[in-house]
């Protein structure tokens, strides 16, 4: 069986290949002449192109289906795959590969960052199992990834971009690398590594979207939004308050905050993750003698994070795209803050609630044990008032948009998300929904929420 970095070597090379895509399209290589069209009439020399493209890579699915032993077998094979005697893990890997080679022409799909998204995963990979082989350390492993997949995308973009002739802007080459790259190494933290496919094909059109709505910005400030969240999410996970998985989505989400929105929507998102991350660790020993206390000694994982912060990203998403879809700007900001609120809410009133009792079944008022889902306090109720409260003040001191009473929907939105969370748990939590879809419902209420009481105020005017 072939070592891991021996196959990450494999991959790495096979992956190099899709420098010759961009090669290909740059050719202007024609299929017009009349003897072909008269034997495949129905395709046109755009279409043909893109067929010509993905043809390697589809003979590299044909050649992976193919060999059952031998040394290319050993070179390639996952452990999974000597189970199955075939290289399905090299075949997804190239016919992946493949169909966004065409879908690159085909649907205005950038090549460029076709060739990044590839690049920045294979070597990536190689370059975390390289540190592996020196350390246990898992962030050792992760910033190894980065820094690699980091270089490998800027080198693929500033290729594809030369051979293309197409203008290269630094800031938005520099801010789609680091975006994928902690995209992917998110991805390749909980995937398994035959699994690349899967994380090629996220990156990709992750960055699709954002290639799109990327603001004018400086080089400095990317390194500089980089260096803060860095910065925050070590923190985070020096101090045990977020696991590897946390701190890159708490990262990738608040770099692409600062990027689309600007530092003050970064202050009310970390305001979130560094209160919430501390309110969990409050009197942890505790909450665990009470069966209350989070997994994981405290340390929120990904899978919490994203759930609480994805309504948040949307509204950036939302706020960078206003000019486009011709929607005021301030209905997002308020948005943001009433998803942001929600999550601030329900973590203080879980969190500080949980200490007190006996908790009380939202839907019938009765005593019911500590842990229960849908199970309030009094105190956790007004605790959660009060975290609202702290995003409110933050939303109107940092946003011109937000006035008086612009925060004050902030607090009855987040106090709404908060009663909506609790609700869930009462009913439909661990029969139809996990606590991630719960959080991420509540947060989308309190998201929903803000946006209703805007307009039903006349606070903003779409």
């Amino acid at each position: 069986m072939a070592s891991s970095v021996r196959r990450a070597v494999g991959f790495a090379v096979v992956g190099t290949f899709v420098l010759a895509v961009p090669f290909i399209a740059a050719s202007n290589v024609s299929f017009s002449a009349s003897w072909f069209n008269s034997i495949v009439p129905a395709i046109d020399p755009a279409g043909m192109t893109a067929i010509v493209i993905s043809l390697p890579f589809l003979f590299g699915t044909v050649v992976s289906l193919v060999t059952s032993n031998g040394p290319l077998f050993d070179l390639f094979a996952f452990p999974a795959d000597y189970e199955e005697g075939r290289l399905f893990g090299l075949a997804n890997f190239c016919l992946a590969a493949g169909g966004l080679a065409a879908f690159s022409l085909q649907i205005e799909l950038s090549l460029t960052i076709f060739v990044a998204s590839v690049l920045l995963v294979v070597y990536g990979n190689l370059g975390e199992k390289l540190a592996r082989r020196r350390t246990d350390d898992p962030l050792v492993a992760v910033v190894a990834f980065l820094c690699v997949s980091w270089c490998s995308a800027i080198v693929g973009q500033w290729v594809t971009l030369s051979m293309l002739d197409n203008p290269l802007i630094p800031a938005k080459l520099l801010f789609l690398a680091i975006t994928g790259g902690l995209f992917a190494a998110l991805l390749r933290s909980v995937l398994p590594d035959r699994d690349d496919p899967i994380i090629i094909l996220s990156v990709t059109f992750a960055l699709w979207i954002l290639n799109g709505i990327v603001p004018a910005i400086s080089t400095s400030y990317v390194l500089i939004a980089l260096a803060v969240t860095i910065a925050f999410g070590y923190l985070s996970y020096a101090l045990e308050t977020a696991s590897i998985t946390g701190m890159l989505s708490g990262v990738v989400i608040a770099f692409v905050t600062i990027v689309l929105g600007g530092f003050e929507w970064f202050a009310v998102l970390i305001a979130f993750f560094g209160g919430g991350g501390l309110v969990t660790k409050f009197r942890y020993e505790t909450k665990r003698d009470r069966g209350l206390a989070q997994d994981n000694e405290g340390a929120r994982g990904g899978g919490n994070v994203i759930a609480n912060s994805l309504v948040a990203l949307l509204a950036v998403l939302g706020n960078a795209t206003a000019e486009f879809i011709g929607l005021s700007p301030s209905v997002f900001v308020l948005a943001f803050a009433g998803a942001v609120a929600t999550a601030m809410s329900d973590t203080l009133s879980s969190e500080i609630g949980g200490l007190y009792g006996p908790p009380r079944l939202i839907t019938t008022l009765k005593p019911v044990a500590p842990g229960t889902d849908g199970g309030v306090t009094l105190q956790g109720f007004f605790a959660g008032i009060a975290g609202a409260g702290v995003i409110a003040l933050l939303s109107i001191g940092l946003f011109d948009s937000v006035t008086i009473a612009g925060s004050l929907i902030v607090v009855a939105a987040g106090t709404i998300g908060m009663l909506v969370d609790s609700l869930l748990g009462a009913t439909i939590e661990g029969a139809a929904l996990g606590n991630m879809g719960v959080n991420f419902l509540a947060t989308l209420s309190g998201g929903l929420s803000a946006l209703g009481l805007t307009l039903l105020g006349g606070v903003v005017v779409l």
